[in-house]
């Protein structure tokens, strides 16, 4: 299974709320399908023109390596040879910092990742585990 157009559609809607509820930056949200394509993307008034790669390059590495891209960061502490293998497999999208969060369904399944940047990479993370938890989905940053 994978997640539908309606599903990010909610994802980027309460992401987005909790952008403006927390008072954050403003930011992209992209969410990818489990192969890693996107479904969705918006990016709000005052994101500057880099930001939907970001999102993307969060929720690509989080599908691509299986994990939230808070655990590529960690990894990237430890192994940045690894990391930087991993981007270049990735063809430069990959993009090691929170952020990125893995969607699941209640069975546990991969159904996509959500991708959040504009603010610091905590409050990106804080954005996409809401809007993953607000459409009924959960939230797994690996961390």
């Amino acid at each position: 299974m994978d997640l539908k157009l309606a599903d990010a559609k909610k994802i980027i809607d309460a992401a987005l709320a909790a952008q403006a509820e927390n008072n954050f930056k403003p930011m992209a949200v992209v969410v990818v399908g489990s192969r890693g394509t996107i479904i969705a993307c918006e990016c709000q008034d005052g994101t500057s023109l880099l930001r939907p790669k970001i999102a993307h390059g969060k929720a690509y590495g989080a599908i691509s390596l299986g994990v939230g891209s808070r655990v590529l960061f960690e990894r990237a502490k430890v192994e940045p040879f690894f990391i930087q293998a991993a981007n270049s497999l990735c063809d430069g999208a990959l993009v090691p910092v929170p952020g990125g969060v893995l969607v699941k369904d209640g069975d546990g399944n991969t159904l996509g990742a959500v991708g959040v940047t504009g603010d610091i990479s905590d409050n990106d993370e804080i954005c996409a585990v809401a809007g993953i938890e607000a459409a009924g989905f959960s939230a797994d940053t690996g961390g």
